[in-house]
């Protein structure tokens, strides 16, 4: 059973784990080496390896969390207020304007990647993120139909589930294209939805 950190601890092994986040949206994944993490965070491969035991895999797991973290903190605080129309609106804007700014660039989907899609680990970092995500577009969903300005026979789970998985297909597009167009389709549709239904 791993032992708790202590404060300093944590932070040391936070601070590795952002110094290799930003190694690899600099220069990918495949060309970033435990070197270049160190130099960058001013460690050593002992304090690496302590904080670390199984190497590479282990830390682009920890990186790849992390960039899955800042896809809901990326739309905060709109994500976890979704109380009124203008809140909706505004989160809209806050998923369009962060993956315009990624651009065709997903660390998150290079990790994924690496990691191997089908492996327990890579499947579980992106089926919380999702489950998450779903979540909290359940609860805005659930608030709106309590305040009476969505209808409450729609069913709040499956249409918070369409949505995120209308936003995925808009980023996927994104990424081969560049163009966020189909991703502001997919929203706006939704939010149209939403309204509509009452």
């Amino acid at each position: 059973m791993a032992r708790a950190l202590t404060a300093k601890g944590a932070a040391t092994r936070q601070r590795i784990i952002d110094g290799a986040a930003a190694e690899i949206r600099e220069r990918g994944v495949l060309t970033t080496t435990l070197d270049d993490v160190c130099r960058r965070t001013a460690t050593s491969k002992g304090q690496l390896f302590h904080y670390f035991p199984d190497g590479r895999e282990q830390l682009l797991l920890a990186v790849a969390e992390r960039e899955a973290e800042r896809v809901l903190e990326d739309q905060q605080p709109h994500l976890g207020q979704l109380t009124t129309w203008d809140a909706w609106q505004a989160w809209r804007d806050a998923v369009v304007l962060r993956y315009q700014l990624q651009g065709m660039n997903c660390p998150l989907g290079v990790l994924i990647t690496e990691l191997g899609r089908s492996t327990p680990a890579a499947q579980a970092v992106t089926g919380r993120l999702v489950e998450r995500w779903q979540y909290e577009l359940h609860v805005g969903i659930t608030g709106m139909q309590q305040n009476g300005h969505i209808a409450g026979g729609l069913d709040a789970g499956r249409t918070a589930a369409a949505m995120v998985a209308a936003i995925q297909g808009g980023v996927t597009i994104l990424m081969s294209t560049g163009s966020s167009a189909h991703l502001e389709a997919a929203l706006d549709t939704s939010l149209l939805f939403l309204r509509l239904s009452r």
